[in-house]
């Protein structure tokens, strides 16, 4: 026997896999015990999901998950991508390629690859997020190993088989209040439809997504629009139709129970066109292609265009560049996109934003939540622009920053400037439904952490970080996403 052989059999006799309740808890003893309170007031609080791409129509037709790769593994980018860099191929974890080509269909073989390579992810988000849905939501109790693999693929795909496990129940289970999913301008809406019927209807929540159709370089664009025509039932000729077009399903997004829109722009310029400039390009556009440098440029006039529809219809508009997305184009090219080759890139906000806030950042009822994974702008421009302009909230450390180290940055270098209530709380922006408990659990533990410290240093009482701990949790995501008043909806329009 292997050295390591025999400390992983050592390890698989030490007694049942648990995890320890202080977990990602500060480590100095006695700003522990208050983040233990902190994290006690807060940890059973309702979920508030307002930024994910979880499938609507999983949850109407309430879809079991298969079985653990297809739950686990095959879908989740943030755990594919971390075998790849060490040299699997996408097609021996499950993701099928374009074309055709093989792909491993053995979702036993795929799991014993995941499981023997556990160490990989020692020290990620990912290792954080597999114990707590391991442990908490299915009762593993071996860690992930080459000699544990089969063992626990078949306790899951036990598990998964039950309909305790299938999405609604887990969604009753995990205690989700509201959960927002990503939809595309043309959808036409009818899961939510059916999902409102059932009586979930403020349960689960569309949001705008049309990035789509604010790049005319891209390839799809022409066929976009037509869909867009097609959907909303006006007739896209020229510029002015097609923010009619816009609009109108902006306004069957709002009808269906919508709370905001969604932008992944790689840039935050928000500068408008003239007129006479954007029907050029839009027309230009209509009939063949434009360069990239045009394209961008009537990106950042549609997310001037998107800020003045939010003035109108009340949506929230969400913005979060700096993302270069689908880097490899081997990978794009075989695989399509999103598929774990997206890579940051730094960004400027602070004169791409000023066109958009100086004409809409003060205006009654203009919401507007910036997100970043460039943490240096942070302090530089993110706080001070939160810290300053009513309409502007900070989101939670996204995509890559989604992490303990990420979370705790980010209230050390946002709150002296911008507070606690000029942020949004967490939001999970995930597609892998079972890792949502886990995400939210982790941001409660670092935030009550970072709340500890304060409380030790006698710059807040145990009352109010604890006041704090729950509206980071609970109310600042319920506030920041709600609906606008009808009221102030009339007044607009009259």
């Amino acid at each position: 026997m292997t050295r390591s052989q025999s400390m992983a059999a050592q390890a698989t006799n030490a007694g049942p896999w648990t995890l320890h309740p202080d977990r990602a808890l500060p480590a100095e003893p006695a700003q522990r015990a208050i983040a233990r309170e902190l994290y006690q007031a807060v940890s059973t609080l309702p979920i508030i999901s307002m930024h994910g791409h979880i499938d609507v129509g999983a949850i109407r037709r309430n879809d079991s998950f298969g079985d653990p790769a297809e739950l686990f593994i095959i879908p989740d980018h943030y755990l594919v991508r971390m075998l790849v860099s060490q040299g699997y191929r996408h097609q021996d974890l499950g993701v099928r390629p374009r074309g055709g080509s093989a792909v491993e269909t053995d979702h036993r073989l795929i799991w014993r690859r995941f499981a023997e390579n556990w160490k990989l992810f020692r020290g990620t988000p990912t290792r954080y997020w597999m114990e707590h849905e391991l442990v908490e939501i299915f009762g593993i109790t071996q860690e992930p190993s080459a000699e544990t693999a089969d063992a626990i693929y078949d306790q899951l795909n036990a598990a998964l088989a039950t309909p305790e496990y299938r999405i609604r129940d887990l969604f009753d289970r995990f205690n989700i209040e509201i959960l927002s999913t990503t939809d595309a301008p043309d959808s036409d809406l009818a899961d939510h439809a059916a999902l409102a019927t059932d009586g979930w209807g403020d349960r689960v929540v569309p949001t705008f997504r049309p990035d789509n159709l604010f790049y005319p370089g891209r390839a799809t664009w022409r066929a976009d629009v037509a869909s867009l025509a097609a959907q909303s039932g006006i007739e896209i000729t020229d510029y002015s139709s097609f923010l009619a077009a816009l609009q109108q399903r902006r306004f069957a997004f709002v009808a269906a129970g919508a709370r905001a829109t969604d932008h992944g722009h790689l840039t935050a310029n928000t500068t408008p066109l003239e007129p006479a400039e954007a029907k050029r390009i839009f027309a230009e556009a209509m009939s063949g292609p434009v360069d990239a440098a045009t394209s961008e440029a009537f990106a950042g006039n549609m997310l001037f265009e998107s800020a003045r529809m939010s003035v109108e219809d009340g949506l929230v508009m969400q913005l979060h560049p700096g993302v270069q997305r689908n880097h490899s184009e081997r990978i794009l090219n075989g695989f399509g996109p999103d598929n774990g080759f997206d890579i940051p890139e730094s960004v400027e906000y602070t004169q791409a934003l000023k066109p958009l806030l100086n004409a809409f950042g003060h205006e009654p009822g203009f919401r507007m939540i910036l997100f970043t994974i460039d943490e240096t702008v942070y302090s530089r421009e993110l706080a001070p622009i939160a810290g300053a302009y009513p309409s502007v909230k900070l989101g939670a450390p996204w995509w890559f920053l989604d992490s303990p180290g990420g979370m705790a940055r980010f209230r050390e270098l946002t709150t002296e400037t911008a507070g606690f209530y000029n942020t949004t709380g967490f939001v999970d922006d995930t597609r892998a439904f079972a890792s949502i408990p886990a995400r939210h659990d982790l941001a409660r533990r670092i935030d009550a952490g970072f709340l500890s410290k304060l409380v030790s240093e006698h710059r807040l009482t145990l009352d109010e970080a604890t006041e704090t701990a729950i509206d980071l949790s609970y109310n600042l995501p319920l506030a920041s996403y709600a609906r606008r008043d009808s009221a102030f909806r009339e007044e607009r329009t009259t």
